[in-house]
């Protein structure tokens, strides 16, 4: 793909974190953190499928979230890994070019997905007489599809015009995965309606759903202090929390990283930034639905007693 277009370099360097001997520390972290996300994530996959109790639509958009989360953190963090273990810290142009649409893709996913269980959340609590309704099946599976497939249509874009820039030969992405305002900073030539398009992007894809999510956790904490009931009033809480909290995590450093300059991008503190949305967020979604999900919780003793007893006949 190199050979076809002469300003596109066959390798990109990944200059990855300027302090070195943080590598190795920085190796074992994010091994640990993404063990941990693979087997966190795929319990919440396998009991939200296993358990009939599980299969209502906060349970179905967590498997889409859990999914997601799976899939983000494998476009980027072997790459990485690689590159922390090894003294090359190159990348293919074409494993770029894939981890860009891919990552981007799923990030983007994940912004919608997170608006759309906000307003689950939102239905369940503020019209409950009216829920299923509200969020049937089909219902359900198109609202899932058309995050996917509104990430992939901004993934697309973004990235496609992102590709088609000049790069001149240069190769050197000062980060540790191929971004989109790290690819810009590479081109020889205006980058201005790059960027604008990101911005457009990150405005119909993080700001619009982000408010969503506001509009909607206004609405249901009105709903909760109007409940007399302080058992009620804690179970609804309860219900919310862990969203509250993964839509923190994802968002705060979502809006770091994109709603600001490109050429503000390339300073260590936004690096570490990214590592901790896709290493460390990922890794933290599923503790916080199963340690603060006692229907979760409940499930997985379900099953583990289940297969125990099954085990023990055999």
């Amino acid at each position: 793909m190199g050979k076809t277009n002469a300003s596109s370099p066959a390798v990109f360097v990944l200059l990855g974190f300027s302090a070195r001997s943080l590598e190795p520390i920085l190796f074992i972290l994010v091994s640990i953190f993404y063990v941990v996300s693979i087997v966190g994530n795929s319990i919440i996959i396998l009991v939200s499928c296993m358990d009939v109790r599980l299969h209502t639509p906060m349970y179905f958009f967590l498997t889409n979230l859990s999914f997601l989360d799976l899939s983000f953190s494998t476009s980027i963090v072997p790459q990485l890994l690689v590159n922390l273990w090894g003294p090359q810290k190159t990348i293919s142009y074409g494993g770029c070019v894939a981890q860009f649409y891919v990552s981007h893709w799923l990030g983007a996913t994940e912004c919608l997905l997170l608006a759309v269980m906000a307003y689950d959340r939102y239905a369940a609590i503020c019209r409950p007489l009216h829920y299923t309704a509200i969020m049937q099946p089909q219902i359900c599976v198109g609202l899932a599809f058309t995050s996917w497939f509104g990430g992939l249509i901004t993934s697309i874009v973004g990235s496609t015009f992102t590709m088609l820039l000049p790069l001149c030969g240069k190769n050197r992405i000062d980060h540790f995965f191929c971004e989109m305002p790290l690819i810009l900073q590479l081109s020889c030539m205006d980058t201005s309606l790059n960027e604008l398009e990101m911005y457009l992007a990150s405005f119909v894809v993080v700001v619009l759903p982000l408010s969503l999510i506001l509009v909607s956790y206004g609405h249901i904490a009105r709903a909760v202090f109007k409940i007399k009931s302080v058992e009620v009033r804690r179970k609804a809480f309860n219900t919310c929390s862990s969203h509250v909290a993964v839509v923190s995590l994802f968002y705060g450093s979502i809006i770091f990283m994109y709603l600001q300059p490109a050429k503000s991008n390339s300073h260590e503190k936004g690096k570490f930034i990214a590592l901790f949305y896709t290493v460390v967020t990922p890794m933290l979604n599923p503790l916080i639905y199963t340690l603060r999900n006692k229907d979760v919780k409940r499930a997985l003793r379900h099953i583990s007693i289940g297969n125990c007893c099954d085990f023990s006949g055999k």
